[in-house]
């Protein structure tokens, strides 16, 4: 891809001296067009969707059908009804655990590399009956297909969910979705991926996965905070119950009962954040431009460059596979010796290098491992380049040396 002409859509980086912003995982950068939707929204277009009848309301509510159209096509959703508006991924997962009608017993299934925001949620329904099992990775942080399918038998007709992140942000690893969907489905499973980190990065099929449920953020795929988005099969999401009722989710209610609307209404309580769908469509107008396959690859040259670059290093080990392919654009690295709180900010001090360190929201990877401080992680995205992971590189050997003869 055109990785300068891309870069050209982002603020920060028509700077004189921009920072070079590895920090991607966790948040990325905004395009102009972004920036312009949400204002034009405030300055021009201030209203609310699916009340008002004025030009204004109209205009929105056609806005948020375009978007919600938009984002069904980005992730190959056919039924853009199917496709909810959330504040972000971590809602979209609370939904879905909080939502369900569990049982006495009922057992869900995680990996071991989910953030908190996909084992929080299901760890606090266990008053409810629910057993939380976890399949432990391979050493090198691969999933273990063979372990995932023998916790399935384990469960039995127990099994309820599986919920799996498909990237994880610790490592940059994917999970074989549609080989564990396919597993899941054969003992009655639903499942659900956290798509947070792959939906930004990579081409996306939920019909070719074969999962049931999916859910992401747009925060990390150049769109606005607050923004998120839950997709379901119609026939599951319908019989959620919502976690935020009221407003736009009832078709009729008394002083004792109530009527829900059907989805998309139905889980989309209150006031929608129309200026953060108008950023949202903005975004994947942008997107759209692209060939994901090209950002991705892109994403990996520059992991490579990192990778290759300080591998070598005493005291210095990257989570996961040793080829950055397999890692995507995350390189997290574990560092002996060295608080990598005080890495982190000399990266920025001395070469204006943004990365993010500690637990990355993975807490039971690192306490499972006994590492209490967690790692340094750099995680690129298209908009980066080659020249910027040398930068890196040529910044982290500087303050590993500097610190180890000191």
């Amino acid at each position: 891809m055109d990785v300068g002409k891309f870069r050209e859509s982002f603020p920060p980086l028509l700077e004189d001296k921009p920072p070079v912003y590895l920090d991607n995982a966790c948040m990325t950068l905004r395009p102009q067009s972004v920036i312009d939707a949400v204002q034009t929204y405030y300055a021009h277009n201030p209203s609310c969707a699916g009340r008002s009848v004025h030009r204004w309301g109209m205009s929105i509510s056609q806005t948020v059908t375009r978007t919600r159209r938009k984002l069904a096509n980005h992730i190959g959703a056919t039924n853009a009804s199917e496709v909810i508006f959330t504040p972000n991924a971590t809602h979209s997962i609370n939904q879905v655990a909080a939502g369900n009608k569990w049982e006495q017993g009922d057992v869900v299934i995680t990996s071991d590399r989910e953030h908190n925001s996909n084992l929080v949620p299901w760890l606090q329904q266990s008053p409810t009956g629910v057993k939380l099992k976890t399949v432990k990775s391979n050493p090198d942080n691969t999933f273990d297909l063979e372990a995932f399918e023998a916790a399935c038998a384990e469960a039995g007709k127990s099994l309820r969910m599986v919920s799996l992140v498909h990237v994880g942000n610790l490592d940059g690893v994917e999970i074989p979705i549609a080989e564990a969907s396919k597993i899941a489905h054969d003992y009655g499973a639903i499942v659900h991926v956290d798509g947070a980190q792959s939906a930004p990065h990579m081409p996306i099929d939920v019909n070719e996965l074969g999962c049931d449920l999916f859910s992401f953020s747009l925060h990390k795929m150049l769109g606005p905070t607050g923004v998120g988005a839950l997709w379901g099969r119609e026939e599951i999401l319908s019989e959620l119950e919502p976690i935020c009722a009221g407003g736009g989710t009832v078709e009729s209610a008394t002083a004792e009962q109530y009527t829900l609307r059907s989805i998309p209404d139905r889980l989309e309580g209150g006031l929608g954040h129309y200026a953060g769908i108008c950023g949202t469509e903005a975004a994947l107008d942008l997107l759209a431009e692209y060939d994901m396959r090209d950002m991705a690859e892109q994403e990996v040259r520059v992991n490579r460059i990192m990778s290759d670059g300080i591998k070598h290093l005493s005291g210095v080990k990257i989570i996961g596979p040793e080829d950055a392919a397999q890692r995507g654009g995350i390189c997290s690295i574990l560092l002996e010796n060295l608080d990598v709180q005080n890495v982190g900010i000399l990266m920025d001090e001395v070469g204006s290098v943004f990365v993010r360190s500690g637990l990355h929201c993975v807490n039971q990877w690192f306490d499972a491992h006994g590492i209490g401080q967690g790692s340094l992680r750099a995680s690129a995205y298209a908009y980066n380049t080659e020249e910027e992971a040398r930068c890196f590189v040529d910044t982290f050997n500087e303050i590993i040396d500097g610190l180890s003869e000191g």
